[in-house]
């Protein structure tokens, strides 16, 4: 680890919006009636908002009945780690037209199941963080 460097780093708008055009899958967190969910997700960036495709079941129930949600990407290599974290409004699109456009980005389901929702996020804030990476602590361990 470079001493001149802070071990953690605010990074600006324009690096947290590029992580997360250029990572596919993230956490989606939701919450409803006193549970709190998490979700694996494959996303795309459309503009100022993330759009991802699911079927009907908790994940969707949950964000149309509590809009409100977290979602968060991270990333590493040998030297340094990022974490981008998305705060904002979930929504189904429900209108033809939202659906339309939706469909025409390159968005497609990891998985062999019918995901035909489409739900917009709408950020009502987004931070990132670079962390720099220190060298493996020498831990010895006696049981």
């Amino acid at each position: 680890m470079d001493e001149n460097t802070p071990p953690i780093v605010q990074v600006s708008d324009d690096e947290a919006w590029e992580l997360l055009r250029t990572t596919p899958v993230g956490r989606l967190a939701t919450h409803a009636a006193g549970e709190v969910d998490i979700f694996p997700i494959n996303y795309v960036v459309d503009g100022s908002s993330l759009v991802f495709r699911t079927a009907p079941g908790t994940k969707l129930l949950e964000l149309t009945v509590h809009h409100p949600v977290a979602f968060e990407i991270d990333g590493w290599t040998e030297h340094s780690a990022w974490a981008v974290i998305v705060k904002g409004e979930a929504e189904e699109l429900q209108h033809q037209t939202d659906i339309d456009r939706a469909a025409q980005l390159p968005l497609v389901p990891w998985i062999a199941t019918l995901k035909d929702r489409y739900v917009r996020i709408t950020p009502t804030s987004v931070s990132a963080r670079r962390f720099q990476r220190g060298p493996e602590p020498d831990v010895s361990y006696t049981f």
